[in-house]
């Protein structure tokens, strides 16, 4: 399977790094994961900001107990500067991956006050001709490393010696548990979130144009997502009245929603403003995602179910708060100009002329 591939291959060039590090002076040490970071776990809750290990020793950054973030690796040199990696084993699915790196670096530099968080990327496949590679390698402090293929790897592996052998985490001069490398930056993500919620509001409210709306200020560009509220039932109808939703092919009524479901609401990732309803339905613990479809309207996506703990108690602490008036703004400003824009960027399709026909020559 990919992801067992994924996994098997980022805890091997976690141990290469931690040999790597054990020969280098300039590495202060490895953030300890997997099987040899601690075992003790903190019960998820909305209160949690910063760093954190998931149940299976992951490295992730929580904000208002949601996961913004997840990194392979973590290092520390000598100067306590924060490093981190990324680790892949296929060339597909980059086409978000430079914007994730770039948010991964925006946030890690503002936990440990960093103007630059030197980043390592480490791949089975020779991704070096990639455009989307070369710009991320463009940035300061950034490094690509390409070993051998999986594939390759594997074959120096001995059948015999593969057998599962539960550990103890192993003591090592230069690992490093994540709870000693504290934030100096503190953070509160909700109240980040609050505040770029309401600046968005005050100046939909001024008429600002769509471009003001992302415009750099003094707020930390840390908020992945606003979470404007939960409709009420009369501002449900006027969604209906202006936009068409589907789930599963499928168009859906107002009364429809009612009866299924008991509460919508309304988000907006960032920074490219795109919008997303979450309706909770009444019969089980879940939401459904519905993103902006080709043809306009919105279409369903997928589910957010507890297992997504952080952010399925944020949805669910989200009361209606948005009346008709509310709505309207926010549908003309993320539905409305986000579709004219769709419109802007579909190539013209021109008619092609009839090809001539040659005559043969007799």
């Amino acid at each position: 399977m990919r992801t067992a591939e994924g996994r098997w291959y980022e805890g091997l060039i976690y141990e290469m790094m931690i040999l790597a590090a054990s020969r280098c002076d300039f590495v202060k040490g490895v953030i300890r994961k997997g099987a040899d970071a601690p075992y003790t776990r903190h019960k998820i809750s909305q209160n949690q900001n910063g760093t954190f290990y998931s149940n299976y020793g992951d490295i992730k950054v929580r904000g208002n107990g949601q996961d913004l973030a997840e990194v392979d690796l973590l290092l520390i040199d000598q100067q306590n500067t924060v490093a981190f990696a990324e680790i892949i084993t296929s060339p597909t699915d980059l086409k978000d991956f430079e914007q994730e790196i770039v948010f991964k670096k925006r946030l890690i530099g503002y936990l440990y006050g960093q103007p630059i968080v030197p980043f390592i990327l480490v791949s089975s496949v020779d991704i070096s001709r990639n455009a989307i590679v070369q710009r991320i390698m463009n940035e300061p402090d950034s490094v690509l490393i390409v070993t051998s293929s999986c594939e390759e790897i594997k074959k120096t592996l001995n059948p015999r010696d593969i057998r599962y052998r539960p550990r103890k985490p192993i003591a090592h001069p230069k690992l490093i548990s994540l709870g000693d490398v504290s934030p100096k930056r503190p953070f509160d993500y909700r109240e980040l979130h609050d505040q770029r919620k309401e600046r968005m509001i005050k100046l939909m409210d001024e008429g600002a144009s769509c471009e003001a709306l992302t415009a750099p200020d003094d707020v930390p560009p840390i908020v992945k997502k606003i979470v404007f509220g939960a409709f009420h039932p009369p501002a449900i109808k006027y969604l209906f009245e202006c936009t068409e939703i589907k789930i599963k092919g499928e168009p859906i009524t107002y009364e429809e929603v009612m009866k299924r479901f008991s509460k919508v609401i309304f988000a907006v990732n960032l920074p490219e403003c795109r919008p997303i309803l979450y309706f909770r339905t009444r019969n089980r613990k879940e939401y459904y995602k519905m993103v902006p479809a080709k043809a306009g309207g919105f279409k369903y996506e997928s589910r957010r179910t507890p297992h997504m703990a952080g952010f399925f108690l944020w949805l669910e602490s989200t009361q209606p708060s948005l009346g008709t008036r509310k709505t309207r703004i926010l549908l003309d400003y993320f539905v409305e100009n986000k579709m004219k824009e769709t419109v802007k960027k579909e190539p013209s399709k021109k008619s092609r002329k009839p090809k001539k026909t040659k005559k043969r020559r007799k």
